[in-house]
């Protein structure tokens, strides 16, 4: 589809724990369609959201946000009333991938393959451990590894955990225990109907959090990944079926936990992200790139499909 030239509202900022990568992805998106001749109206959410996008009356949105309210469906909610076109999923599919045990139940029925685990109160885990040494504890609905401790045998967390050993249960009331599955971390990008490709992440120490996804050179991306080609495989297709059981719109990125000891049958889905990061470090435009489109062409691509689906909708 060959955009004509649009005003497009980037929506980017709010105050979710990921308020600095969103500025940086909707920094990103702006200049690249101003590059195109596009129209571009930056606007920073704040309380008066809905007051500022009535005002720029754009011809589509760019949802530039990451965390909560711009992923979790309320800012989907907000656009679907005020009737906006804007990328990436909408509001139910939003409210489900967000959140962890939602995304289980909607997957692993399928045949999905997902790490195992259950919902835990904080106040639990300061009495036992809520599942065998080594586990990983995570909150139920934030992204980009925000407060993801993984909890170790010989770790500093205190056994059993203390409230004072820093982590996320200083932060959340309930989160998601799961058993940690060793080996290496992949990750998937899916745009409109098509899975990418697989790139395998490497922190260069401890694991990919939040500081080794957006602090440079603090991992290596093996793009491709050097993984047999039935896992490759395994992942395109997973990351396919993720998005469309989902409802995802746009782009997704689908991320993974594989034990290279254990075969295919060591393959995991950890989440599907709706709305995976646009910054230079970022996994989605560094994909696209290694299949020959710009990340102009990856914006551009992104609004074309939310334009699509709106017709197809009308």
């Amino acid at each position: 589809m060959s955009l004509p030239k649009l005003h497009v509202a980037v929506l980017m900022g709010g105050w979710s724990n990921e308020r600095p990568v969103s500025l940086m992805s909707g920094e990103g998106v702006a200049s690249a369609l101003e590059e195109r001749g596009h129209r571009v109206t930056r606007i920073d959410m704040g309380r008066d959201v809905a007051q500022k996008l009535a005002e720029a009356a754009p011809d589509v949105v760019f949802n530039a946000l990451h965390g909560s309210p711009g992923e979790d469906g309320s800012i989907q909610g907000l656009m679907d009333l005020m009737g906006l076109t804007y990328t990436h999923s909408g509001m139910v599919t939003s409210v489900i991938a967000i959140d962890k045990e939602l995304t289980k139940q909607a997957l692993v029925p399928h045949g999905i393959p997902m790490p195992g685990g259950r919902i835990v109160e904080t106040a639990e885990i300061y009495e036992r451990d809520p599942l065998e040494r080594p586990y990983v504890l995570k909150p139920v609905n934030e992204g980009s590894s925000v407060g993801v401790a993984i909890v170790t045998a010989d770790g500093n967390y205190g056994n059993p955990i203390s409230p004072d050993a820093k982590g996320p249960w200083q932060e959340f009331d309930r989160l998601l225990a799961e058993p940690f599955i060793r080996g290496r971390e992949l990750t998937t990008a899916v745009l409109g109907d098509r899975a990418l490709m697989v790139t395998e992440l490497k922190p260069k120490s401890g694991f990919y959090d939040f500081d080794a996804k957006y602090t440079e050179g603090m991992t290596e991306h093996v793009c491709p990944a050097e993984i047999p080609d039935e896992i490759t495989q395994a992942c395109l297709d997973l990351a396919l079926r993720a998005h469309r059981l989902l409802g995802c719109k746009g782009c997704s990125r689908t991320d993974f936990r594989w034990d290279d000891e254990r075969g295919l049958a060591g393959l995991f889905v950890l989440e599907t992200n709706t709305q995976p990061g646009m910054t230079p470090l970022s996994l989605v435009p560094e994909q696209a790139r290694h299949l020959g489109m710009s990340y102009g062409d990856l914006v551009e691509a992104i609004i074309a499909d939310a334009l699509n689906s709106k017709q197809g909708a009308a």
